[in-house]
């Protein structure tokens, strides 16, 4: 599970993002980035019911999504808000496919640090 710190939970600061960021889209996932003034990377997941009308595979995608994004947390830059939005087709890839469409969106939005 994602550290806390690191959730963006608020309505507020996820439409932000949604308005203001810049989006990049990498097969079956978009990334929004927005920069902000805290001192740690958060971010958001969105899975919406075009991807399935069932909430527990919504939320079996969202689990995996935090679980990966999770694991390269350490390496984004701080300072951004990140909200990572699930395509259609998702829900049919595997754990580490995701992976590696991970790792290529936060490289072309230029997430990580040097």
């Amino acid at each position: 599970m994602l550290p806390k710190i690191n959730r963006l939970k608020r309505g507020k600061d996820i439409e932000k993002v949604f308005k203001r960021g810049k989006g990049v889209k990498e097969g079956f996932l978009v990334l929004k980035v927005v920069k902000n003034n805290f001192r740690k990377p958060r971010v958001a997941f969105v899975v919406s019911q075009k991807i399935s009308k069932k909430a527990t595979l919504r939320n079996k995608i969202r689990r995996k999504l935090s679980e990966l994004v999770r694991l390269k947390i350490k390496r984004v830059k701080k300072g951004v808000d990140l909200v990572l939005i699930a395509a259609s087709g998702l829900e049919e890839k595997d754990f580490w496919e995701i992976n590696e469409t991970i790792d290529k969106l936060f490289r072309k939005a230029k997430c990580f640090e040097k």
